[in-house]
């Protein structure tokens, strides 16, 4: 099945794009996009894949849904669009960044691309959504396809960070090689829970001691 993804991705998930529930996932998201508005516009589907390609990942952040509101998903998990305005858990990631790494200029926008062109794959477990209508998309093959996207990553590469932010992402990273990898698990930073054990977490400063620790360059947040 063809499909337009950033080509080292292609390779990898080549062997995914021929299994039966991935041929009926894309029929079913054509004619979602056909009869009902739906995020990310179409062609920033697999945004997360062409900004940063497999050979660069270094970090992988663990989002659910893309947002549902107008303008705001653009492919990224928890990042926006630069004219959109910051959502609250993009807010508090960035509060727990300045805590984390005070030296950080603040962010002038909630677009994340900056971090994905440096190594970070921004990827949401279902990659589409109805709009107006969270968790619409769930439960129609894309949590079996990013299941295979984190587990060729696990199986592939070597010195990984995961970041897993609440029970969801940390449920999905339950396939993760940690012995091979760094886990970082945390609340998720939503305003209902970003207390509970997010601020104060710092995934930041570890993630760039680890990567620097196995002779990588650290991420500019």
């Amino acid at each position: 099945m063809s499909v337009k993804i950033e080509e080292s991705w292609r390779k990898v998930l080549a062997a995914e794009f021929e299994k039966p529930y991935f041929h009926h996932l894309i029929a079913f998201v054509r004619g979602e996009y056909a009869t009902a508005t739906v995020y990310p516009p179409g062609p920033l589907i697999f945004h997360a894949f062409d900004a940063c390609p497999f050979n660069e990942v270094k970090v992988v952040i663990l989002g659910q849904d893309p947002y549902h509101g107008k303008g705001q998903a653009h492919g990224l998990s928890f990042s926006v669009a630069e004219d959109v305005r910051t959502p609250p858990s993009l807010q508090n990631i960035f509060k727990e960044l300045q805590s984390d790494l005070p030296g950080t200029p603040p962010a002038s926008n909630g677009n994340l691309d900056r971090w994905a062109q440096q190594g970070v794959l921004l990827l949401n477990a279902t990659l589409t959504v109805r709009a107006g209508e969270p968790a619409s998309h769930q439960k129609r093959g894309w949590e079996q396809f990013t299941d295979a996207v984190i587990q060729q990553i696990s199986d592939l590469k070597e010195n990984v960070v995961f970041i897993l932010w609440g029970a969801s992402a940390q449920k999905k990273g339950e396939i993760i090689d940690a012995r091979k990898h760094l886990v970082l698990k945390a609340a998720h930073p939503s305003p209902y829970a970003a207390d509970r054990g997010f601020f104060g977490s710092r995934p930041f400063s570890q993630t760039n001691a680890y990567l620097q620790q196995h002779g990588q360059a650290p991420i500019q947040w």
